[in-house]
């Protein structure tokens, strides 16, 4: 980017040249339906399987399907789920959990008990408060890897360990989206169902995938031909899984994500006296390098992201995909920050290419609106 700087990143990120490149090679030469039998359908199945190798690979999965994206992901693992159960069970999921989580369960509350996780001020799960929740009776705990909107990593291996003790005939989902590849998952034993999504990633929008542990058994929620361990029936998206592979083939393995969140913090505070962080310390290790959240009373969220814009500077006010809903944020109402807070809340994502020159582009645009729009501000 020439000028400006893009700082969404957790909303979508731009396709590199070699995922365009796949994408545009699978389209033009690798088009054939990968269930037939010929030569070069059977060259495209074995491109769809060595991206499900490599998922396997990296989250120690042993089965993968792929899906449209993260939100199909996360809707077959708690739908395909639940719909092997006859008997009412508890449901579980966190009040950070992004819409296709939390809507999918709430969509069973009509034959099951669904719970709510509460979370702590900085935006992790009350562990606590979890393991009052797990009874006998829990068939689903629903846990993302990080938070969407302010950047926590929760704590999978002390809620793996929690159900191991308590429930352990239950289920853990884990909504990988903003997690994967950017933060390292490692569990103490094998993991049930964690969600992908390519384009988070730098990979093309449209595709995705649900990693799946030794045993897990889910019901169809698309009948069809069969495709994909007859979980999810339709012709396989051999374009965007190419992508996706590339994806993962290219992402950095190092990169100064951290770095330049921090860099953008300090020059923020530096900048903006009023400015207030929400969530963990951000140079805590229960952070992820990548998300930063940031309040700036009293100048609402909308009026800064716009006036940021016109910079060519685009950051987000909470989780895109919630951005046009006008009702409160699910997790920064749940970490208990006050309205006002919440209001003035804006989240800025980077990603492995994010530059310099774009932070503090970010951070003199952020600086020279807010001095601007604070006067004409009322409380």
């Amino acid at each position: 980017m020439s000028a400006g700087a893009y700082l969404d990143n957790s909303a979508t990120t731009r396709p590199t040249p070699a995922v365009v490149t796949a994408v545009q090679q699978a389209l033009a030469e690798g088009f054939y339906n990968p269930s037939s039998f010929y030569a070069p359908a059977v060259a495209a199945r074995k491109r769809l399987d060595d991206c499900r190798g490599a998922l396997q690979g990296i989250l120690g999965a042993h089965r993968a399907v792929f899906t449209s994206g993260g939100t199909e992901a996360d809707n077959l693992a708690i739908l395909g789920r639940m719909g092997k159960t006859r008997r009412k069970c508890r449901v579980l999921y966190t009040r950070a959990e992004h819409p296709a989580v939390a809507e999918a369960c709430k969509s069973l509350a009509k034959e099951h008990e669904v719970l709510e996780i509460p979370l702590r001020p900085e935006g992790t799960l009350d562990l606590e408060a979890l393991a009052g929740m797990l009874t006998p009776d829990v068939r689903l705990i629903c846990v993302m890897q990080v938070s969407n909107e302010v950047g926590s990593i929760q704590p999978l291996r002390e809620v793996y360990a929690l159900r191991d003790r308590l429930c352990p005939d239950a289920a853990v989902h884990v909504d990988g989206v903003q997690g994967f590849l950017r933060v390292p998952f490692k569990l103490m034993g094998e993991l049930d169902t964690y969600a992908v999504s390519a384009h988070k990633i730098h990979g093309p929008k449209g595709a995705g995938a649900l990693a799946m542990g030794k045993g897990v058994r889910l019901s169809a929620q698309a009948h069809g031909g069969g495709q994909e361990e007859g979980l999810r029936s339709g012709t396989e998206n051999t374009p965007g899984v190419a992508g996706l592979h590339a994806a993962i083939q290219g992402f950095p393995a190092s990169h100064l994500m951290r770095a330049l969140k921090l860099r953008l913090l300090d020059g923020l505070r530096q900048g903006v006296q009023e400015l207030e962080v929400n969530g963990l310390d951000p140079a805590g290790p229960s952070a992820c390098d990548h998300i930063l959240n940031l309040s700036f009373p009293p100048v609402r969220a909308q009026t800064l992201m716009h006036a940021l814009e016109g910079e060519g500077v685009y950051v987000s006010h909470g989780a895109a995909c919630s951005s046009r809903r006008r009702s409160p944020s699910a997790t920064l109402s749940g970490m208990g920050l006050s309205r006002e807070r919440q209001d003035s809340a804006l989240r800025f994502s980077l990603s492995p290419y994010t530059t310099e020159e774009e932070i503090d582009a970010a951070v003199a645009a952020c600086v020279r609106a807010y001095r601007a729009l604070k006067p004409y501000t009322r409380r």
